[in-house]
């Protein structure tokens, strides 16, 4: 469990992060506010906020906070107990137990298979093998 909270404060961190580079960019690239006194010449080298970079940190805030709540939802609830948590563990390896058995099963018949399709190719080189040696005796 201690896992998936350091998962959980790693992504409210990058989260974080997201949020302060966000306000970084908007700060260097907005016009400086103009107040009666002050007569600061503008500097043109202004940068302006692209669609692009604006779209870029949209993304990256909702994917972070919908990756938070995918490992909110994981996170055990107060409700779970040891046992039905064992439950649900004894489950999990019977299910996986017959999904190992299914898998051992196809591959024994892909084995098979292959081993006849082996076979197969090996009879039509043979075959082919004849055919051009019966052509160049006559």
């Amino acid at each position: 469990m201690a896992d998936r909270l350091t998962q959980v404060q790693d992504a409210v961190n990058q989260l974080a992060d997201h949020f302060c580079n966000s306000i970084g960019v908007l700060q260097e690239a907005s016009v400086p506010g103009k107040f009666s006194g002050f007569d600061k010449q503008e500097s043109s080298d202004q940068l302006q906020p692209t669609e692009e970079t604006s779209l870029l940190f949209a993304q990256l805030i909702s994917r972070t906070a919908k990756d938070i709540d995918v490992l909110i939802d994981s996170l055990p609830s107060e409700d779970s107990t040891a046992e039905l948590q064992n439950a649900s563990l004894c489950r999990l390896e019977r299910e996986n137990e017959e999904a190992a058995k299914k898998l051992s099963d196809i591959v024994k018949k892909g084995e098979i298979l292959l081993e006849r399709i082996q076979e197969a190719l090996k009879e039509i080189a043979e075959a082919q093998l004849q055919s051009q040696s019966s052509q160049y005796n006559r």
